[in-house]
């Protein structure tokens, strides 16, 4: 057990490393350029503006003591009895074909099923279909959030069919969430409202950039993460399909709204994860917590990129918070749920530091609200500008 805090299981660490902008670099932007990209706004889609630290050299990517190991080995029979039956079988799962024109039909029908859907799609704001897009490519960056996820140590999937409670989850997660890329991204080929090759550029872009969640290879640090993502991607696929449906698209709303339910789901286990380990290890655990909260928690499509616009994912996440898709508001109402879900303020017996990093997540969430309140304010005063989108073939979106 760890008691002191220069012994801390968490160590903290900027978001930015120099690996991964020399992966980028093999995309060929600079590696100035990329610095700023990984400077950007830091939420799940927006932060309020804080300053970021400067890009250091390399750091720890085990910040996890090996005795650790040995928590999550215990706890594999309660993953497998409280965290497996959090996965849908597979019978009983939706499938993209689900929503989608039935191309097993007859030509005919088929056609007129995909020109019905592009009729709904017409009616679509551009502003939402910037949204709705950056959330697609979001879920088709799926094979870093797999590769993440199964780095943490003591969790991780070492044989890539592993019967191990922890990895069981691993796969069974990565499976339910592929479907709502694959989803999402028919529907909107099928649109004609967007220009793919522009949306399939930035996703390879994406994937090929990597991500650095500032968790390094620590599973106390991962599920903080985790539980945080999934809340802001249930949040943000329920405001698209409160939109769509809006916009008189309810098919989409439905689409969305299926999507959303997945999250719930898988943020419900990664919400008891950490539960577990705050039962088991409660001062590891909140300093864990207070690491990440200090970090701010990135979007894993922070390195938004599409081969023109260097600022593309600020220019998405502004148009997320105008369109109330995710505001820096939803940030500070997750960090007052997590904190109300795990009973933070009321854990007792933690070490002292521990018990600093308690009082620090605790206050979080009022000091977010006075900084967006002040963002709003000043927004009011502020003439609305526009950004091109390449997505949307280079149509002008306010923010």
């Amino acid at each position: 057990m760890l008691h002191s805090q220069s012994q801390s299981l968490c160590h903290p660490k900027p978001l930015s490393s120099p690996g991964n902008t020399r992966n980028l670099n093999h995309y060929n932007v600079k590696s100035t350029t990329l610095v700023k990209l990984r400077r950007q706004s830091v939420s799940a889609i927006a932060a309020p503006p804080q300053p970021r630290p400067a890009v250091q050299g390399p750091s720890r990517t085990h910040s996890m003591p090996p005795e650790k190991v040995e928590i999550f080995k215990s706890l594999n029979g309660w993953a497998e009895e409280k965290i497996l039956p959090l996965l849908k079988p597979v019978e009983q799962c939706w499938q993209p074909h689900d929503f989608l024109p039935n191309s097993s039909l007859p030509t005919d029908v088929f056609e007129e099923q995909v020109r019905e859907l592009r009729e709904r799609a017409s009616e679509l704001p551009d502003d939402y279909l910037v949204v709705l897009v950056g959330d697609m490519i979001t879920e088709e960056a799926l094979p870093t959030y797999q590769s993440f996820v199964n780095r943490l140590d003591g969790v991780s999937d070492e044989t890539g069919a592993s019967p191990d409670a922890w990895a069981t989850w691993n796969r069974g997660w990565t499976a339910e969430e592929n479907r709502h890329g694959d989803l999402l991204r028919t529907y909107l080929y099928l649109s004609g409202r967007v220009n793919m090759p522009m949306i399939e550029r930035t996703i390879q872009y994406l994937i090929g950039g990597g991500m650095d969640t500032g968790t390094e290879n620590n599973p106390y640090l991962g599920y903080v993460y985790t539980s945080f993502q999934e809340r802001a991607t249930f949040i943000s696929h329920g405001n698209t399909a409160r939109l769509a449906k809006e916009h008189g698209d309810t098919v989409l709303a439905r689409i969305c709204g299926s999507i959303a339910a997945d999250e719930k789901r898988h943020e419900n286990a990664y919400i008891k994860m950490v539960e577990k380990l705050l039962e088991v290890d409660p001062s590891d655990a909140m300093l864990g917590i207070g690491d990440m909260m200090r970090k701010k928690i990135a979007m894993p499509a922070y390195l938004m990129y599409d081969g023109q616009d260097i600022n593309l994912f600020d220019h998405f996440a502004a148009v997320a918070q105008r369109t109330g898709v995710y505001t820096a508001g939803d940030y500070a109402d997750i960090l007052d749920f997590l904190v109300g879900r795990w009973n933070l303020e009321k854990l007792e017996g933690l070490n002292s530091a521990a018990t600093e990093a308690q009082e620090f997540v605790c206050g979080l969430a009022p000091r977010f609200r006075k900084l967006h309140q002040r963002a709003v304010e000043r927004a009011q005063k502020t003439t609305p500008r526009t950004v091109r989108f390449s997505w949307i073939f280079d149509k002008e979106v306010a923010f």
